[in-house]
């Protein structure tokens, strides 16, 4: 199987935002944290909530002619999931749960896990500390929902599977999923997260509002 256009996209992106961080580093003489290798395996695999395999870039709004729907909460971790991962957090109530999805972004998910011929196959999205910022989008595709993980899917098109965990969703709560193309390559990305107030010029790393 051939690399993912859209994981060389990011590849690019995470390479700028390492000479940005590289550049903050000789200005205030302070220690920036690195941003994690891109891995591109061959196949889909069961994969844990943080374990990253790419830098997702942060995008601007996406413009309100793109066609989007309110994803749908197929699955929630249950108080004794989140237990059991050692996880002592709040849920969110379902129906103050918003995930907005693109129908080109879920078209592309559609593609994936039927290439794939997994149903299941789908997109994790996490939020890790680094960056320039403080907080950076990991992405990575995956076989199947973990314990933590809420499930998304689009509510017309299907297959379309969207894993976020219990802890990263607090972060990412309202925001919407995108797919664009662009002439380095084509990628997901997260666009109008209400949790971020700024970010570093290369898209990647992001700081949350007060």
């Amino acid at each position: 199987m051939s690399t993912p256009r859209f994981a060389l996209s990011v590849l690019a992106r995470a390479s700028t935002c390492m000479r940005h961080a590289a550049d903050s580093y000789m200005r205030s003489g302070t220690v920036s944290t690195p941003i994690a290798s891109l891995k591109i395996g061959s196949a889909l695999h069961k994969t844990r909530s943080f374990a990253s395999s790419s830098i997702a870039r942060a995008a601007p709004p996406a413009p309100t002619h793109i066609p989007k729907s309110t994803a749908s909460v197929s699955f929630a971790p249950t108080p004794d999931e989140l237990k059991a991962q050692e996880l002592d957090l709040d849920i969110i109530p379902e129906e103050d749960v918003k995930l907005e999805l693109t129908n080109r972004a879920a078209e592309q998910l559609k593609s994936i896990a039927t290439r794939e011929h997994c149903p299941n196959a789908g997109l994790r999205i996490a939020v890790e500390s680094g960056g320039c910022h403080g907080y950076q989008y990991t992405m990575e595709l995956a076989s199947e929902r973990n314990a933590e993980d809420y499930h998304f899917t689009h509510p017309a098109i299907i297959p379309s599977n969207i894993y976020i965990d219990a802890v990263s969703l607090g972060l990412l709560n309202g925001s919407t999923i995108d797919f664009a193309t662009e002439l380095i390559g084509s990628s997901f990305r997260i666009a109008a997260n209400p949790q971020a107030k700024g970010g570093c010029g290369c898209g990647i790393s992001w700081e949350m509002k007060d």
